[in-house]
């Protein structure tokens, strides 16, 4: 029986963040992991999302190509994961659970280096 509860998540997720390559893994290091049920209505609403299933993960915080240390961020960088939404994917997908956590947390990280949902879409065909 695969554990689905929110402590596996995060050890799960954890662990995809130590296993990246340096130097990502460095540059990783202050981002705070949360796994939450359901995303925040606030984020929700901020991003125009009705159904809460939409969203699995979410990169919150000023990317490292533009952060400045004349400007720091006023809150750590998050990496949120939604635990419900993702074990819908899961489901309907039938993908393995820590390939699917693991992905939305690198995906969720490169925006964290920068990248946008564009550029992720080159290199990870998990989409497709």
């Amino acid at each position: 029986m695969t554990r689905t509860d929110p402590d596996t998540f995060y050890d799960i997720a954890r662990a995809a963040l130590d296993d990246l390559p340096e130097p990502f893994r460095a540059g990783t290091a202050d981002v705070v992991l949360r796994v939450e049920d359901w995303a925040p209505r606030r984020i929700l609403d901020e991003m125009g999302i009705a159904n809460p299933l939409e969203l699995t993960g979410l990169y919150e915080g000023i990317p490292l190509t533009e952060k400045s240390v004349t400007f720091p961020s006023p809150y750590p960088d998050t990496v949120w994961l939604f635990r419900k939404p993702i074990l819908q994917e899961w489901r309907e997908r039938q993908v393995d659970l820590t390939d699917l956590i693991t992905h939305v947390v690198v995906h969720e990280i490169a925006h964290h280096f920068g990248w946008s949902d564009e550029d992720i879409a080159v290199v990870d065909p998990w989409w497709e």
